[in-house]
């Protein structure tokens, strides 16, 4: 089995909801490697801007996304740039994703290239 995280939840929103959105889905990306499973992350829309803040120390998910860090696959490049997050994403080391040449974008993470390889696609 093969599952993609796709993780869309913002965190400028301020919202608990957010931080539980993005905590789930390394939860489950993390449930998923522990159990030898393939797993790979990545981060779109607005979900391009947690790169920073879960890189904190101090955030309350940084443990957990350390644990999974090795899985994400990288960010969308399009809405890293759209959303702001580009630096950030490049400075952690992280690719930006362009697979999917979105006229007026330097081009977006696709879904479709996840499925034809046969991942099931989680949204977060």
């Amino acid at each position: 089995m093969k599952t993609a995280i796709i993780i869309f939840s913002d965190p400028k929103s301020g919202s608990e909801e957010a931080l539980g959105r993005v905590f789930n889905a390394m939860a489950a990306a993390y449930d998923y490697q522990q159990n030898g499973e393939e797993v790979t992350i990545q981060f779109q829309g607005a979900g391009s801007r947690w790169i920073e803040e879960l890189g904190k120390p101090d955030h309350p998910a940084n443990g957990l996304f350390d644990a999974v860090k090795d899985n994400i696959r990288g960010v969308s490049c399009g809405c890293a740039d759209v959303f702001g997050a580009t630096e950030e994403v490049e400075n952690a080391g992280f690719d930006l994703i362009k697979d999917n040449p979105v006229p007026g974008t330097a081009g977006v993470a696709g879904l479709r290239s996840l499925v034809n390889d046969g991942y099931t696609v989680l949204t977060f």
